[in-house]
């Protein structure tokens, strides 16, 4: 079949809650994707960060095919041999007590809000359904009913309602506006340490160390959501790490699959993880044999092949070279490890379709920024020539020179 029958097929049966470019993958290998047409394309978007170990990595295929072949599901009606290994991994590379696998990212975020209300009520003595939880404006953790309540983009909320209660939103960077949002009834402060959606938002030197202070004097846990911004993608294992902290509650997923499954999973301390109780929550496939042998694999990779120090290394790179464009489309360029993002004085979604034909594949947030998080495993060499490739196209679609 042509490109424009896959891309027809999709547009009659399936729904239309994407906007993808019009690019058919066929097959992937490390950094390269290629169309059905045979064309290579740079993938600089790693499917929002589950490809930091690249397209079809060896070592997590052959984990894959080889616990496929053993055993792919029990449910958790009964043990498995791969899952209390995963547990181990999880706890020797991360140094959390405790872990709790699930699916999604969006799973995951919703066994921390249902873990924080438990350690509310339970540890805290918070009034049974009383418990508070604190998040920031331009926050991404999903879109289930729960998450979407607390979003601030109205197309995440609008016609998904009622919604339930239990939120307050303050301004993301700005410690000041947790410390005064807490109240008796606050359980927890979820927050990215980066906002990915936002459009790779940092937030100002200091500030979560000031965030992980505050809610220890409040006796607050601390949650992070590090589906995007963890394993490796920021430069360091976790963005936490960055400032020295050390969060109550951590949320990975994306690259704890290395693309080939999804897994997700919630960590902390045995304080907070250890109040769940059997029927309290659960997953038919969420610490499955076949998703802890991948997400075993996957870990090993990042560790084994040092990709958060391939990030520290090549992100602040390819942040040079993009900050050196002189046009009058950049409003600002910035990044943090390899993610980085090109906020434009104008539609983003042009530029993203004129890169695409020049091989790369990047996406648009928030209609004016492009974000770019190409895989972990990418040389330098192909920084050069995606620089050179993006210069490009900004100069002919936004004009030569500011002013």
């Amino acid at each position: 079949m042509l490109t424009a029958d896959y891309i027809e097929l999709e547009q009659e049966y399936g729904a239309h809650n994407y906007h993808p470019l019009d690019v058919v993958i066929e097959h992937a290998q490390g950094i390269w994707v290629y169309d059905t047409d045979g064309k290579r394309y740079l993938d600089c978007l790693s499917a929002y960060s589950a490809l930091n170990q690249g397209h079809c990595h060896p070592k997590i295929l052959d984990a894959m095919i080889e616990q496929a072949r053993k055993l792919t599901l029990t449910s958790r009606a009964f043990r498995n041999m791969q899952l209390p290994l995963f547990y181990e991994d999880l706890h020797r590379i991360t140094g959390f007590d405790m872990a709790l696998p699930m699916n999604s990212g969006a799973e995951a975020v919703e066994t921390a809000l249902k873990a924080a209300r438990k350690w509310g009520s339970l540890v805290k003595g918070i009034p049974q359904d009383k418990a508070e939880i604190i998040v920031c404006r331009n926050n991404f953790h999903g879109r289930t009913i729960a998450i979407v309540s607390f979003s601030t983009d109205d197309q995440y909320k609008r016609d998904f309602g009622p919604f339930p209660a239990g939120f307050r939103v303050i301004p993301f960077g700005d410690a000041a506006a947790l410390r005064a949002a807490i109240t008796p009834n606050t359980c927890a402060f979820l927050v990215e340490p980066v906002q990915g959606e936002a459009g790779v938002m940092i937030p100002p030197a200091g500030y979560l160390r000031e965030v992980s202070a505050i809610c220890k004097q409040n006796n607050v846990l601390l949650m992070l959501d590090e589906i995007q911004s963890g394993l490796g993608r920021t430069g360091k294992l976790f963005a936490f790490e960055h400032e020295g902290i050390r969060p109550d509650v951590v949320m990975v997923g994306k690259a704890l699959s290395g693309g080939f499954y999804p897994i997700s999973a919630v960590l902390a301390s045995r304080e907070v993880l250890g109040l769940f109780q059997p029927g309290d929550h659960g997953s038919t496939f969420g610490g499955s044999p076949l998703a802890c042998a991948i997400g075993r694999a996957a870990l090993h990779v990042i560790v084994d092949e040092k990709l958060s120090e391939r990030s520290a290394e090549l992100g602040p790179f390819f942040l040079e070279l993009l900050q050196a464009i002189d046009s009058p489309a950049i409003r600002t360029v910035r990044g943090i490890g390899l993610w980085i993002a090109i906020e434009l004085n104008e539609p983003a979604r042009p530029y993203c379709e004129a890169l695409k034909q020049s091989g790369i594949l990047c996406k648009e947030t928030h209609s004016n920024i492009i974000r770019l998080a190409p895989p972990l495993v990418i040389e330098r060499e192909d920084i050069v020539w995606a620089a050179e490739k993006i210069r490009a196209v900004v100069e002919r679609l936004g004009g030569k020179g500011r002013g």
